[in-house]
């Protein structure tokens, strides 16, 4: 019982930060009809401005709740206006292209932002350590499993970013716009909602949870390099599909059964399966339900 509390745990922690990934790809293919696979890398970024933000303010040696906020807050930031450049130089002239077109620049912005990081005079290659922002110390256990700090830090934070968003959908007027622009843009636009502020804005939001995702994920796994968004970028691909690609309760839900799975696979003893049993998620939502748990299934015109 021990081991598998412990391991609910992990995975819950592990799938809030899918969870937060997966919510930047569903809200921009709510908008936009596009799989934003650079998403991921942005992601990236967030943890490598965490990181020299961390140094810079000297968080090992001296960690407070105020530096801790002020790298999250960086990261986020960053990744908000990296998010607005992509959406504004990569994807807003292609807008009316068709979406294989798009779905190919996403897919070499993503390279550009892998790449362009292991430049020298960028991130480099060599791997870095994500400097410790809090102090990891267990705090309390579950039946004999104990709970520490970083854990609690990271399903907390993931937890109140991702409620601060259903806030932002479902109780502002740029919710109420972002929503209607989803279901049909060209009558939001007839109506006075600004089209292109509310994707703009959309992928500003987006990103900066990613950010925020990347300092979590950095915490948890400590190793930096350019290319650490690819599989968690994958894998939050498969909870948003899970979920049901466009719906925001879906990308919740789907990242935190996609965590759990992981580590009940670990708990089964088949560890070296951990990475596997995403793709096998997928292909087996694609076959018996492919709009997901809270998708619903919809019909094109031709």
């Amino acid at each position: 019982m021990t081991e598998l509390v412990s391991d609910l745990v992990n995975g819950l922690s592990l799938g809030a930060m899918y969870a937060l990934i997966a919510l930047g790809y569903t809200m921009v293919y709510g908008v936009l009809k596009l799989i934003n696979f650079a998403h991921a890398d942005v992601m990236m970024v967030g943890a490598f401005v965490g990181y020299y933000v961390a140094r810079a303010l000297g968080v090992a040696k001296d960690p407070s709740a105020l530096k801790v906020a002020a790298v999250f807050l960086a990261a986020m930031a960053v990744c908000s206006l990296v998010g607005l450049m992509v959406e504004r130089l990569a994807y807003r002239p292609l807008r009316k292209s068709p979406r294989l077109t798009a779905l190919i620049t996403a897919i070499g912005v993503s390279l550009l932002l892998e790449n362009g990081g292991q430049l020298p005079f960028v991130f480099g290659t060599d791997i870095k350590t994500m400097p410790d922002l809090v102090r990891g110390e267990e705090l309390f256990s579950l039946w004999g499993a104990p709970v520490d700090s970083v854990q609690l830090m990271g399903f907390g934070t993931a937890l109140a970013l991702m409620l601060v968003l259903q806030f932002v959908v479902y109780r502002t007027r740029f919710g109420v716009a972002m929503r209607a622009v989803s279901f049909n843009p060209e009558v939001a636009g007839l109506m006075g909602i600004n089209v292109d502020r509310v994707i703009a804005l959309t992928f500003m939001l987006g990103s900066a949870l990613a950010g925020g995702a990347g300092i979590l994920y950095a915490m948890a796994f400590t190793s930096l390099d350019p290319v650490m968004g690819l599989l968690p970028g994958l894998k939050a691909f498969v909870a948003a599909v899970l979920g049901g690609i466009g719906s925001v309760t879906g990308a919740m839900v789907g990242g935190i059964v996609l965590g759990i799975c992981e580590y009940l696979v670990v708990f089964l003893g088949y560890s070296g399966y951990k990475d596997a049993v995403a793709f096998a998620i997928l292909i087996l939502i694609l076959l018996v339900r492919p709009q997901g748990l809270f998708g619903r299934a919809s019909t094109e015109k031709v």
